[in-house]
């Protein structure tokens, strides 16, 4: 035994006597969760769901069966001790998941890396990096709410990372659940080639356990906290639907799977292992996705749950993870497969998806993709080249660490006193200049002005913001020089509101939120020539720049982004002055001479211009380009573009009337409604500069019933009232009268 666990020993016996734990029973659970599995028994799975579909809950429950936790507890604590996964103390007040939270344990001698997930839009990054970063996913949907607004981006998540999946309806015992109508919306709304392999045993108060389609078994769990499951025979009077739904089942495979087309072409009844065999392949293809069925909080279906998880999702060596090597430094290379072997064969590769700031200072979640690291190791950041010596590894538990001396491909591990930023790749050779794909950061939404309550803050707030910016990247400050205020930017207004809760708690930092303000953007209306000189001489080198071209609208799904083209042939413009001229366009479209928001949805084409052999430099071209865009504003059409935003609202049938019209009022167009057992979905797309205050409003209609998800949808022209006002108020702001400012431009 080496001195260093001669020591944690020592420690593991010294906690132990603190605890009530024998502390052999203690060591034995260190020793256990220590061990090193071989590649084909491990695990790296998500839970993600839409917002309160049960996802903290059931994460508590496997942890509870899995014997990782003595005893279960609620999300909403009432004995206010909470989720083991809802660590921070916000979490446990509002019952939801605000940041992403890592933890192992062992089921049938297989290790699980679990991640949970928020389900609130806000921290979408949360779930972003959590996907990017996983071999299989649990889709978890509430068997009342069905296909949420959230669960359609969670699954474009999912598929943006090609991540196989199972999905999992829960709250069977909820009034008003209908896991049929689930699966239709799967099929519907999600184009998913789903089939159910659980059938429910009564619903609502009535749920008992599941059916196993498969094995053709009644599953009941008994016990104090569903912990025994007991298998029986299925019920006389559900053994045609048992037969019904296993024939769909195989049916849905069939469409997808050539081995057991053959046998359903042939007549031939396949067998239990023929069928899961085919599930498993068909999950890991994505062409396929498995429906389980339970309710967590009343522990029925986790267990089946988790064997599915061994039986169908993938294990590290099954997923083809790629890097790039660049020969040289940002330039593309070719791409190489990673090897998931257990062993020192291959250098180490690891990405860094998560940052967290914790009392020992800087934490930093990484996924291990090849290779072997030990403590004592040295790394590399492929992105700064910077050296970093391994001083401790530790494997999460929640907020919990436990240490390891080392850690193996396809293990989920943290570091301390890295400096890195969030998708980072590490290697142990300072030669190998690799870098994985980076995680996909959505664009923030909402804007607040942000100011400390008391000036003697301003150190902690200082803290507070740098430490936030740099564990997520949604979360965006920045100071506007014009209306001389500090501004955040975030996904939401909840998003924002944490944060200044979070700076009060742990920072003893109080600080005030402006009015939100909206992410604008200005565009063209139709396209417009420029033809540009830029000419200066006063003595000594002089500046020579001419551009000529055309500004034009992008069509309205790129009205976001910004784009320039070199149409120049010959060389009156020098191929060198090229990037100055983009420069100039980009950088004058930070900020849009109609209200004052950024630019977008334009394309710049340069085709001609003119140079001077000696005066021209990027510089006069940089200045040439700024001058045309200036141009530009004063004679082309230019309008205002504002977020659209994508609503869900699930209230009460008796005040569907009252709803509609409100969203009606606050300029929402109604694209669906859906009603079932005394509920109604309403589907609207709604501008984001109407939506502030709607939580409060909603409750108050329909007495604390009704709520609401809403996510990005598009940019879309502003009503013309609208723009009236934000050209208005920029002006005033800038002092600019009407009749003047033609003449400031």
């Amino acid at each position: 035994m080496t001195i260093i666990n001669a020591f944690r020993v020592v420690n593991i016996f010294r906690n132990a006597s603190k605890s009530n734990v024998s502390p052999i029973q203690k060591y034995s659970s260190y020793v256990k969760y220590a061990e090193h599995k071989q590649l084909e028994k491990i695990r790296n799975i998500g839970i993600s769901a839409h917002i309160d579909s049960g996802k903290t809950t059931l994460t508590e429950r496997i942890l509870f069966y899995t014997g990782r936790i003595d005893a279960m507890h609620e999300v909403r604590g009432k004995d206010n001790v909470g989720a083991v996964m809802d660590s921070m103390e916000l979490e446990r007040q509002r019952g939801i998941t605000i940041q992403s939270a890592a933890t192992y344990t062992i089921w049938k001698d297989h290790n699980i890396n679990i991640i949970d997930t928020p389900g609130h839009v806000d921290f979408t990054v949360e779930v972003e990096r959590a996907l990017r970063v996983l071999d299989g996913a649990v889709l978890v949907l509430c068997a009342v709410g069905g296909v949420q607004s959230q669960t359609l981006t969670v699954n474009r998540q999912m598929k943006r990372y090609n991540v196989p999946f199972l999905a999992f309806i829960n709250k069977l015992d909820r009034l008003g659940s209908n896991p049929y109508r689930v699966l239709k919306q799967m099929r519907s709304k999600m184009n998913h080639n789903a089939a159910f392999i659980h059938l429910p045993i009564g619903l609502e108060k009535e749920c008992q356990g599941i059916l196993d389609i498969i094995e053709e078994k009644a599953m009941y769990f008994d016990g104090d906290y569903g912990e025994i499951v007991r298998l029986d025979e299925v019920p006389q009077d559900r053994r045609a639907e048992v037969q019904e739904r296993r024939h769909e089942l195989i049916e849905h495979l069939s469409n997808v799977d050539e081995h057991l087309g053959e046998l359903f072409l042939e007549e031939k009844t396949p067998t239990v292992e023929d069928i899961k065999q085919a599930i498993r392949r068909n999950t890991l293809k994505r062409t396929f996705t498995p429906v389980l069925l339970g309710t967590a909080l009343k522990n029925k279906g986790v267990q089946p749950l988790l064997d599915a998880v061994l039986t169908y999702l993938p294990h590290p060596g099954e997923v083809e993870n790629t890097a790039i090597i660049n020969e040289v430094k940002d330039s593309e290379g070719q791409t190489i497969i990673l090897d998931p072997k257990r062993d020192n064969s291959k250098p180490f590769v690891g990405l860094a998806f998560k940052l967290e700031l914790s009392k020992f200072g800087q934490l930093t979640y990484l996924r291990c993709y090849q290779g072997v690291l030990k403590r004592g190791d040295n790394i590399y950041n492929a992105r700064t080249s910077k050296k970093v010596k391994v001083s401790r590894l530790v494997r999460m538990h929640s907020n919990n660490m436990e240490e390891v001396n080392e850690v193996l491909a396809g293990d989920i591990f943290a570091l301390f006193g890295v400096d890195c930023a969030s998708g980072d790749t590490f290697v142990n050779d300072a030669k190998l200049n690799l870098s994985m794909e980076s995680i996909h950061i959505p664009d923030p939404v909402v804007s607040m002005s942000i100011k400390p309550k008391n000036n003697k803050d301003r150190d902690n707030f200082s803290k507070a913001v740098a430490r936030f910016t740099k564990e997520d990247p949604t979360f965006q400050f920045r100071y506007d020089p014009d209306n001389k205020e500090t501004i955040v930017s975030g996904m939401g207004e909840l998003h924002l509101e944490i944060y200044a809760q979070r700076m009060e708690r742990e920072y003893n930092c109080p600080v005030e939120l402006g009015k939100p303000k909206v992410a604008f953007r200005e565009t063209m209306m139709s396209p417009c020539s420029f033809d540009y000189l830029h000419k200066k001489q006063s003595g000594g080198a002089g500046q020579y720049a001419k551009v000529t071209g055309i500004m034009e609208p992008l069509p309205p799904h790129q009205n976001t982004v910004l784009e320039f083209v070199d149409e120049t042939i010959g060389t009156n413009v020098p191929k060198q002055f090229i990037p100055g001229v983009e420069r100039g366009f980009l950088d004058t479209c930070q900020k849009g001479y109609l209200s004052g928001h950024k630019v977008s949805g334009v394309r710049f084409r340069l085709q001609d211009g003119a140079h001077h052999i000696v005066d021209s430099s990027e510089l006069a071209f940089f200045l040439a380009a700024k001058g045309a865009v200036k141009d530009v504003f004063d004679e082309g059409a230019w309008q205002v573009l504002e977020p659209i935003m994508f609503v869900e609202v699930v209230l009460p049938d008796e005040y569907h009337g009252t709803v509609i019209g409100q969203l009606n009022k606050r300029g929402g167009i109604i694209t669906g409604t859906e009603g079932a057992e005394g509920w109604t979905t309403i589907y609207a797309e709604v501008p984001l500069n109407n939506m502030f205050g709607y939580a409060g409003e909603l409750r108050s209609m329909t007495q604390g019933k009704g709520e609401f998800s809403m996510e990005y949808s598009r940019y879309s022209p502003c009503l013309p009232d609208v723009q009236e006002q934000l050209i208005r108020k920029y002006q005033e702001e800038m002092g600019i009268l009407p009749d003047q400012k033609k003449k400031k431009n």
